[in-house]
């Protein structure tokens, strides 16, 4: 929609993990790092949680691309099964044959494989996505996956990815088996002020075509505020402020515009309302406090300063109505403009494209008309231009003033005669 207008060969801020758009903040540098520990040192079970869009996906695609041909992984993706089914989408992951076949014959092929892939100096690699949603039963299938081994070292690695809760539910006493085999853990938290504006505009760098376009530093503070750090979050935001722009036609992206963008999605529910329908407020903290760490606003008490300092944090219900009916207008309006848009533009190729056709068709008619006009080349004998035999003029004279049988006689009168004589 709007990568011509801002000179970008594709979308900067697509919600698809893409391991080309990944930005090395500290946090995900540190969690890249302890995967290939795990990796190169055959743990057993590594564990990587984070908050949802805190890039948990994009960082273990990125790692995938970066094996070798010698490590053979099967991954899952769909976790909400039970422990059987989990054994026969792992089998099946790594090409095994599961029809008809028990769990001790799924057990004793899988073994097989693996001690295969162990004489072929191959490294399997079961990679499990979205762990959280995987049920205590289901991880204990999992960790009994983890007792094929050698005397030296396990003979399947085991990855898993999942959001903050699956560490809670590891720490539970039925799983302590479980917890005491994770070799690696790790926590992606959200990035900082810093690493938001430069994951912003490190986006842009990379899907420019040409000098990248850049989010001035109050715009990057404000979405980070808005965001909390979460990288999802953030291209939801700097998407939705492209796409006004190229609305509006703005060139340039500008803190009014960030701020115009917040509104319209917080009124159309993408994100939270950030303001407070309670009428009490917190006190404002004492300046030897204010460094301190915000605390979580409980159920009596509103948070304890106003991230938009120049907005009011309290706004009765009939503003909001209005407010949210004129963000409505206004989008249907945005909509509009851009429909508009689209449809000039579609009609200026029409128009183009069929002018091309017609100057194309003039050409060659051009071509044919002087080509005409020139006439046939000359004979050539001996290279040299053999001039054209010049028609006398009284037989066309004659046959204008006696007409065309007047001329077809005079024409065929010489035949006529010699077959007459014969």
């Amino acid at each position: 929609m709007y990568e011509r207008f801002y000179n970008l060969r594709e979308r900067p801020f697509a919600l698809t993990p893409d391991p080309e758009y990944l930005y090395l903040s500290r946090v995900h540098r540190e969690a890249l790092d302890s995967l290939r520990y795990g990796l190169e040192t055959r743990a057993g079970f590594i564990v990587v949680t984070g908050e949802i869009g805190a890039g948990k996906t994009t960082l273990l695609q990125t790692l995938l691309r970066r094996l070798d041909d010698r490590t053979v992984v099967a991954r899952l993706v769909n976790t909400t099964l039970e422990p059987r089914e989990l054994l026969e989408a792992v089998a099946i992951d790594f090409g095994l044959d599961t029809a008809g076949k028990s769990k001790p014959s799924l057990l004793r092929d899988l073994g097989v494989f693996l001690v295969q892939q162990r004489a072929q100096e191959r490294r399997p690699l079961l990679v499990v996505d979205e762990a959280q949603n995987l049920s205590p039963a289901g991880l204990e299938e999992i960790r009994l996956l983890s007792n094929f081994e050698t005397e030296k070292s396990k003979l399947l690695q085991i990855f898993l990815v999942g959001q903050p809760n699956l560490r809670q539910t590891i720490a539970s006493p039925e799983l302590e088996q479980f917890r005491q085999r994770v070799a690696v853990s790790y926590h992606l938290t959200p990035l900082d002020s810093s690493d938001a504006a430069a994951y912003i505009n490190y986006r842009l760098k990379h899907a420019a075509l040409g000098e990248p376009m850049r989010f001035p530093a109050d715009a990057a503070e404000l979405i980070y505020r808005r965001s909390g750090g979460v990288p999802r979050i953030i291209n939801v935001i700097c998407d939705a402020t492209l796409v006004f722009g190229y609305a509006e036609e703005r060139r340039h992206i500008d803190l009014a515009l960030v701020r115009e963008v917040l509104a319209e999605l917080e009124a159309t529910g993408v994100l939270p309302a950030r303001h407070d329908s309670r009428p009490e407020r917190a006190p404002v903290p004492e300046p030897a406090q204010a460094a301190a760490p915000r605390p979580i606003p409980g159920p009596a008490a509103a948070p304890a300063a106003d991230p938009y300092p120049d907005e009011p944090a309290v706004v009765p219900t009939a503003v909001q109505e209005q407010a949210l009916a004129r963000a409505i207008r206004e989008a249907s309006d945005v909509a509009a403009r851009l429909d508009a848009r689209e449809r000039a533009l579609a009609q200026r190729e029409r128009e183009l494209s069929e002018q091309r056709r017609i100057l194309a068709e003039e050409y060659r008619l051009l071509r044919v008309q002087r080509s005409h006009v020139a006439g046939p080349p000359a004979a050539v004998s001996r290279g040299r231009a053999r001039p054209r035999a010049e028609t006398h003029p009284s037989r066309f004279v004659a046959s204008r003033q006696e007409g065309f049988r007047g001329w077809l006689k005079r024409l065929l009168g010489p035949s006529q005669r010699a077959l007459e004589e014969n």
